[in-house]
């Protein structure tokens, strides 16, 4: 080799060396932004309004949406009118209402009315109670690719007004939330405002929500928990044979999500477990080659907040998920970010499902900045900093994740892995005799 190539060659030998260690240098010592004030609303100028407020939507069966809404006006009804055209309803549905009191506090009149069949990817313009401004909603696809974005422990502080910015720049289809939605924390105006806050983006595209321990909100001999957030965030529990809002499943373009309860009774003689098995049962690869599975409290988790918090849940459910071949695993709770390898009881398992930790939202608790050291061996990345999460199924062998960390309000993408399928990694086949006995065990 001539003097002056290999005099090249080092050169670049030793500039990537510098870019290397620049780059680990860097992120050793990134410094995190100090935490957000709550933010605060005027609910005056609201709660003299007429016209619906804090409007969302949800998936609710095949080519279904549920729209839901809230009125001060108790005779308002309880219909939507859609169309494909703007001011143009070609349909019209009819819903129910409901209300509760929580102590001093009233709420509105709270609305949900099914709407469809609805054509997959697709514009919608819709108009709730027949007065009111027009919304616009589009449809998932029915069919690859799809993009989920995911987000946990929301709350109603600066840092949750970026994080949903970031998310309104990212294109995708499903909004996921693993619980913790508004931190209304027994004062129950704050649920009007988190509604209100959220109502651009998920009167757009469909939320689909868990609880959290912030939903709770019981109080002995007087209140039953989750009693706000089952009157105002109705998910498709009934359409997915499940007996409470608490735990339900839902498919979407070759999808099939499970949103499990970690506050609904999850040991083997619940009835959760029991709904977990039929549902699993039920699942068709070959339709729905991916399996996602959500709920609040993390079963791998590094960090020293929230630790074994979860290791009930996961001694009582986790061999089902790994029986069925679950792909992948979101979490929240913890608030910050860890994503797994593909684990199982505890170890790398490559039939096992990537667990993510996602409690980053923008919640007022702040961060939650102390891990474990040693690193865990199944840990692959951590990050203690507010951001979101995006999903997107490419095909049925193929997706990527990505994770956006709110840097001064600007979306960096500090993580991001390719995940090939359990189907198509052969997984499944090789598992689905000799596993399908424990779901189909008494």
């Amino acid at each position: 080799m001539p003097k002056a190539a290999a005099a090249a060659n080092l050169m670049l030998c030793l500039f990537l060396l510098v870019l290397t260690f620049f780059e680990i240098s860097t992120a050793d010592n990134y410094v995190r932004p100090p935490p957000r004030q709550t933010l605060h609303f005027d609910f005056r100028s609201k709660s003299s309004s007429k016209l619906p407020q804090q409007v969302h939507i949800s998936l609710a069966g095949n080519n279904y949406m549920r729209v839901s809404w809230v009125t001060t006006d108790k005779s308002s009804p309880s219909t939507v009118e859609y169309g494909k055209s703007p001011g143009e309803y070609s349909s019209i549905a009819e819903g129910e209402t409901t209300s509760y009191k929580y102590l001093f506090y009233k709420s509105g009149t709270i609305h949900h009315s099914v709407i469809g069949p609805l054509e997959p990817n697709s514009i919608y313009y819709y108009r709730c109670g027949g007065q009111g401004p027009e919304f616009q909603l589009k449809t998932p696809p029915s069919k690859f690719p799809i993009t989920f974005a995911v987000a946990g422990d929301m709350g109603q502080t600066g840092w949750t007004k970026s994080t949903l910015d970031h998310i309104g720049q990212c294109n995708y289809d499903v909004h996921m939330l693993p619980g913790d939605l508004s931190y209304a924390n027994y004062l129950q105006h704050r649920w009007d405002s988190f509604g209100e806050l959220v109502q651009p983006l998920a009167s757009a595209r469909p939320w689909m929500v868990t609880e959290g321990n912030h939903e709770e909100e019981s109080i002995p001999l007087l209140k039953d928990g989750f009693e706000s957030y089952n009157a105002r965030w109705k998910m498709p529990f009934e359409e997915s044979g499940s007996s409470s809002n608490l735990y339900y499943s839902f498919e979407v373009a070759g999808v099939h999500a499970i949103m499990l309860g970690s506050y609904a009774d999850y040991e083997e003689d619940s009835d959760q477990y029991s709904w977990l098995k039929a549902d699993l049962l039920k699942v068709d690869r070959k339709r729905t080659p991916w399996l996602l599975a959500l709920f609040h409290v993390p079963w791998y988790n590094s960090n020293t907040a929230h630790q074994r918090e979860g290791d009930r849940m996961m001694s009582a459910m986790e061999p089902l998920l790994y029986a069925a071949g679950a792909d992948i695993v979101l979490a929240g709770h913890v608030h910050a970010y860890e994503r797994s390898k593909r684990v199982y009881q505890g170890k790398s398992d490559p039939c096992g499902a990537v667990h993510i930790t996602i409690g980053d939202g923008g919640n007022q608790e702040g961060l939650a900045n102390k891990y474990k050291d040693p690193v865990p061996e199944w840990s692959v990345f951590r990050e203690a900093s507010f951001g979101h999460g995006e999903l997107k199924m490419v095909n049925s062998s193929h997706a990527f994740w990505s994770w956006h960390r709110n840097d001064d309000d600007e979306p960096v993408r500090s993580d991001q892995v390719w995940i090939t399928s359990l189907v198509s990694s052969g997984c499944v086949d090789m598992k689905n005799y000799e596993l399908k006995e424990k779901l189909v065990a008494p």
